[in-house]
């Protein structure tokens, strides 16, 4: 399959995981509408399909949820299967994605360390 091809079907998948997680059709007490589908990486060969999962909740929170989201992956493979015509769906895999936590708390430390530079030399 072309490399465009996968990245569409990842978006696809992306959104679908998205909209059945935001309507609440996972039943799985650890499933939390504040997760997010980050982005979906799909095999060459559509075998698997990582998908990443982040959340401003805490990191425990979100571990919790990432379980719940690979508990249900049966249902969500199935009810998703069911929607796109594709000859052979990936078996999904969710992964608890830090990155944004990251990058936000990167950014905060780089504000504070200007703030404090600008302190120093107004001093």
């Amino acid at each position: 399959m072309g490399q465009y091809r996968l990245i569409r079907l990842g978006e696809q998948l992306r959104g679908e995981i998205a909209n059945m997680i935001l309507r609440q059709q996972i039943k799985d007490p650890r499933v939390s509408t504040f997760l997010t589908i980050d982005r979906v990486e799909v095999a060459g060969d559509l075998a698997y399909a990582k998908v990443y999962v982040s959340s401003f909740m805490d990191d425990n929170s979100t571990a919790k949820g990432v379980e719940g989201l690979q508990s249900a992956a049966g249902f969500i493979q199935s009810s998703i299967a069911k929607k796109l015509s594709i000859y052979k769906f990936p078996k999904l895999t969710f992964i608890a994605d830090r990155s944004y936590k990251d990058g936000f708390a990167m950014v905060d430390k780089l504000n504070k360390l200007e703030a404090e530079e600008n302190a120093r030399r107004n001093s």
